[in-house]
């Protein structure tokens, strides 16, 4: 038995996000490391699929769905994990739930772009604050952004899901800082293109495009390894895959080339992918 399963068995981890794609590949591989999982997602349904499959393998789960783009509902998830039904404390917190739209900024709806940024960013602040204080007052617990290299190179077309990553990037960094030192822990992960149904609601949404990177994906099985491996060795951040450390220097180096390019990918005149 490794060191990480001594410290993780039994455990509860909150997942976010956790009807499908990295979510749902993060829950399925800490549930066969012996974690008590709790998933969290707007589609019961599918929540229920993932929880009979986590169940058929023995292992111990509970769903909790919750539109996460509500404040009161994110509220009242909260005030549930609180209620002595509600199961206990939380060990770990996996912050996976976000998506993405791609296409020229100024044809974003208003109604869309504020949906993001309650999902990818008020509901990872919200249920991080509401659960760090109890896990610093334990003295031990550990919080995981899943962030996306587009939070270190703003790129055309994907302006605001950038935007809400760097916020993931920069709010994660500030509280690992704070907690230096402890046994509470704060984690981003920084994935590049993920083969999830991603790219696909993307395109669906309201003016979206199908994002050129869609066909460079890594399966979510791979970030889900990753997270696994951050709970039993923290780390402020981790790229997925490690190649991907260079892209904070793409930025710095080559930022002007992008600025030069970016439209002419978005119009079509380039082939990014």
């Amino acid at each position: 038995m490794s060191m990480g399963e001594r410290v993780w068995k039994g455990k509860r981890v909150l997942i976010t996000g956790a009807s499908s794609g990295i979510g749902a590949a993060t829950a399925l591989r800490l549930a066969r490391e012996g974690l008590r999982t709790i998933l969290v997602a707007r589609r019961r349904d599918r929540l229920e699929d993932i929880a009979e499959e986590i169940r058929v393998h023995g292992g111990e789960v509970d769903i909790l769905p919750a539109d996460l783009r509500s404040e009161g509902q994110r509220q009242e998830l909260l005030e549930e994990l609180e209620r002595p039904e509600g199961g206990g404390k939380i060990d770990a917190l996996i912050n996976s739930a976000g998506f993405g739209w791609y296409g020229y900024g100024a044809d974003m709806p208003w109604d869309l772009a504020r949906q993001m940024v309650q999902v990818n960013v008020s509901s990872a602040v919200q249920l991080t604050l509401g659960l760090l204080g109890r896990m610093r007052e334990r003295g031990e617990g550990h919080v995981i952004h899943v962030g996306s290299i587009a939070g270190s190179i703003p790129s055309q077309g994907v302006a605001l899901y950038a935007a809400t990553k760097a916020f993931v990037d920069a709010f994660a960094t500030g509280l690992y800082r704070e907690l230096r030192g402890t046994r509470v822990h704060v984690s981003v992960v920084r994935p590049g293109p993920v083969s999830t149904g991603f790219f696909q609601t993307a395109s669906r949404l309201s003016g979206g495009r199908l994002l050129p990177t869609s066909r460079w994906g890594i399966p979510p099985q791979v970030v889900a390894e990753r997270i696994w491996k951050l709970l039993q060795h923290p780390r402020r951040v981790v790229y997925v895959p490690a190649s991907l450390r260079i892209i904070p220097w793409v930025e710095l180096t080559l930022g002007w080339l992008m600025d030069r390019l970016g439209p002419l990918g978005l119009e079509g005149k380039v082939d990014l992918g």
